[in-house]
């Protein structure tokens, strides 16, 4: 998964001994871009900004890729490489060959939107070795930064920018982020009808389950969030309605107003302000009451959906716990298995002192007896 990170075979700039040249055409080419443009493109700007606030000349920063290329802490770019199957499976030439360059062109055309602070400047799918893989270059970097230059190189940081926060020796930001694309690859292949073999070691199975467990952790932020969200709209309804329900017609005018009888007729007359008073209020009422109408559906919804919320929170929630029990599990199964392991390479380095302090036991008292010891042979001195 991880590689050396070499530009030139990458490119086809010289051929390896494991290179078929014939079969170099039918490799694809995604980008190539000049490592030293793409650090000017990423870096300039943040690089005279911070040298604008350096009072000593010796502090700015002459060329940034220089910096970075003779630094201890960082790389200029970092580099996968992703194959699916093996040469005995998917061997170029096979039917599942095609299908793995299918898979993998999927895979490179989604990297960059999928990871935004891993700068994708070269990528390259070979189908002139024994088996289709791509090559993918990339330097990381962040924006933000409140340490040297605001925009600068960091793989750590980068990565959790993205969400891939470390937490144990095997669960790192990169094995996090890594199985994610793992994941992405073995979604992409199952589309296309093959599954995902998942061998590995013990250690790559706990990250599995960090990963899953971070995930879930995630979704569980991004509900809280969600229906934290949900009851500040509630309130805000609720607040609303209580406003609506304390608008009352003006009851002083309305018991005011005197009708009479007209002459002749079961009609009543009234004066134009009473009139007035009688159909403002009308109106008020009716608005009102659609006001509150309206409040209530709008305040059983967002109810309603804090339920929906809640009920897939307590979910994932179960699901969080489940897997931190099992990581918890898997941690002690392994540890145990570690010391199991000490002990019995202990107990095998004391049989080898014991076997080994017998054997010079046994060929001094064999020299003592004028026969000479060589590797698994005995030979007979002759004394003469």
């Amino acid at each position: 998964m991880v590689g050396k990170g070499s530009l030139n075979h990458n490119s086809r700039e010289f051929y390896a001994p494991n290179v078929d040249p014939s079969r170099s055409h039918l490799n694809v080419e995604f980008c190539k871009e000049d490592i030293r443009t793409v650090y000017h493109e990423l870096f300039d700007a943040a690089q005279q900004r911070y040298n604008a606030r350096q009072t000593r000349s010796d502090r700015r920063i002459a060329d940034y890729y220089t910096k970075i290329s003779s630094s201890k802490q960082e790389k200029p770019f970092h580099e996968i490489v992703l194959q699916i199957g093996n040469k005995d499976d998917t061997g170029i030439g096979s039917e599942t060959a095609d299908l793995a360059r299918q898979c993998l062109e999927m895979y490179v055309h989604g990297f960059q939107a999928r990871n935004h602070t891993l700068r994708m400047f070269s990528a390259h799918l070979h189908m002139d070795e024994a088996t289709p893989h791509v090559h993918i270059d990339f330097v990381p970097y962040i924006t933000g930064s409140k340490r040297g230059m605001d925009t600068r190189v960091s793989l750590k940081q980068a990565l959790a920018q993205m969400g891939f926060v470390g937490g144990t020796r095997s669960a790192t930001e990169w094995n996090l982020w890594v199985q994610r694309e793992k994941q992405v690859l073995a979604d992409i292949m199952r589309e296309h009808g093959i599954e995902w073999e998942q061998l590995g070691t013990h250690e790559e199975h706990l990250s599995v389950l960090e990963y899953k467990k971070q995930e879930r952790s995630k979704e569980v932020k991004e509900l809280d969030s969600a229906i934290a969200q949900k009851r500040t709209e509630v309130e805000k309804i609720e607040d609303t309605l209580q406003a609506v329900q304390k608008q009352v017609v003006d009851l002083d005018k309305i018991e005011a107003v005197s009708a009479k009888k007209a002459l002749l007729s079961d009609r009543v007359t009234l004066p134009r302000s009473d009139f007035e008073s009688l159909f403002h209020a009308a109106k008020q009422y009716v608005v009102y009451r659609r006001q509150d109408e309206q409040l209530q559906k709008l305040l059983d919804a967002a109810q309603e959906k804090i339920r929906q919320l809640e009920s897939v929170l307590n979910s994932l929630k179960e699901k969080v716990n489940d897997l931190t029990n099992r990581l918890a599990e898997q941690t002690s199964h392994h540890r145990q298995s570690l010391m199991l392991e000490r002990a019995r390479r202990m107990q095998m380095e004391k049989e080898n002192t014991r076997l080994k302090r017998e054997k010079a036991g046994m060929v001094a008292l064999l020299r003592k007896h004028g026969i000479v010891w060589k590797e698994n042979l005995f030979t007979e001195r002759n004394e003469r």
